[in-house]
């Protein structure tokens, strides 16, 4: 039996009204999800239901209103080093080479800097950056500072990995590229992950399953087990499974999105 490594239980978020005419805003209820060790999932869903609230909750960022979130059957109680996360924004130090900054958190743990210099290169390996251990922020690409954020969450060895639209603000070409080197390191080092995404191309070619939520409040509308033959990557995106997985999801959110219009 696999181990659960992540567990959701009976999530709700309510945001309380900031004044008398206005209403409490209802943003998640009723949210279950398991994340089995190694396993990779992804979530999609309409704009505004919801996910990266979720997220911020499980990273320990956020309070539930109602509900639990347990890793390795603890209950969260605020941030830890069990969950690592990677948003949108890299978040890298300006001051600091591509080294050093990954191997910024090993730091704070008091690591050996013989130690950290040698765990820092083997992620700087992982995800494509050798030659580049010197470099500073400003004098990369977009997608390699998220090459260097993931490097740097994944040195820390987290329980579990916690990734909020990270590929959201790079060009399309970049990102598929981006997509396929996450799904090598996914394969390679067998990390478990939770990965927030709007995009369904990107939910299908990385996921073992696919949680698909409603529109607000955001509930699990759908668990799909994605089961497509062959390597994760860009060839995938035209093979008859992927499509018709595709068509499936985008007609859900297509739903959901006119629901919303309507329930205004």
């Amino acid at each position: 039996m696999d181990k659960i490594k992540l567990k959701v239980t009976n999530l709700q978020k309510v945001f309380p009204a900031n004044g008398r005419k206005e209403k409490d805003l209802d943003a998640l209820k009723d949210i279950n999800l398991e994340v089995k060790e190694s396993e990779f999932v992804v979530m999609v869903g309409p704009s505004g239901c919801g996910k990266s609230t979720l997220i911020n909750i499980i990273g320990g960022l956020a309070d539930a209103t109602e509900g639990s979130v347990e890793i390795d059957g603890r209950e969260v109680s605020g941030p830890g080093a069990d969950r690592g996360m990677v948003f949108q924004g890299y978040s890298l130090f300006p001051w600091l080479t591509v080294q050093k900054n990954i191997e910024f958190g090993l730091k704070m743990k008091k690591v050996p800097k013989a130690e950290r210099e040698k765990i820092a290169q083997e992620y700087i390996q992982l995800v494509g950056l050798s030659g580049f251990e010197n470099a500073l922020p400003k004098q990369l690409s977009g997608g390699m500072k998220q090459r260097v954020a993931i490097a740097r969450t994944l040195a820390n060895q987290p329980e579990i990995l916690l990734m909020d639209e990270p590929f959201g603000a790079l060009d399309a070409q970049t990102r598929v590229v981006m997509q396929e080197l996450l799904a090598k390191i996914s394969r390679e080092t067998k990390n478990t992950i939770l990965f927030i995404t709007h995009d369904i191309d990107e939910a299908i070619l990385l996921a073992d399953r696919i949680y698909v939520m409603s529109r607000r409040p955001g509930t699990i509308r759908e668990v799909m087990e994605v089961n497509i033959p062959g390597e994760r990557n860009h060839e995938i995106l035209v093979t008859p499974e992927f499509l018709a997985m595709k068509r499936k999801i985008m007609e859900m959110l297509w739903q959901e999105s006119q629901d919303a219009a309507l329930d205004k």
